[in-house]
């Protein structure tokens, strides 16, 4: 899935990996670049890796420890919060570009899902958890 991100994050060999596009919202694995509403998101490489994972699982519950593992290339330790933190971070930065989407559903004692869900648009970062 995703390379390792001290390397090259958004090539995988030779093969080129596709645009993911829901609404608004552009993912470019390739070339590292996540594009809301027709302007680039500042993201970091976690947060990127992050979106890019999410996105490629859209509609499907993703453990915190499968990102973790996918993300930062290693075992999620007992209690390590990262991953909340930076689903945080990013739902942040998304709703700052694009406030009418909620694109991060949280699954309590299962994990996340990326569903981009318009009718939610109530809803602010701090209570979209």
């Amino acid at each position: 899935m995703l390379a390792g991100v001290s390397g090259t994050i958004m090539r995988q060999g030779d093969e080129a990996r596709p645009v993911l596009r829901v609404g608004e919202l552009e993912i470019r694995p390739d070339e590292g670049l996540a594009v809301a509403g027709g302007r680039a998101l500042r993201l970091s490489v976690r947060e990127f890796g992050l979106l890019t994972a999410l996105a490629a699982s859209e509609g499907r519950i993703v453990r915190r420890e499968d990102l973790y593992r996918e993300v930062w290339r290693d075992e999620l330790r007992n209690g390590d919060r990262t991953v909340d933190v930076y689903v945080r971070k990013l739902r942040v930065k998304l709703e700052e570009a694009l406030p009418a989407w909620v694109f991060i559903h949280t699954h309590v004692g299962f994990g996340y899902r990326f569903a981009p869900d318009r009718s939610q648009a109530v809803h602010t970062a701090s209570t979209a958890r």
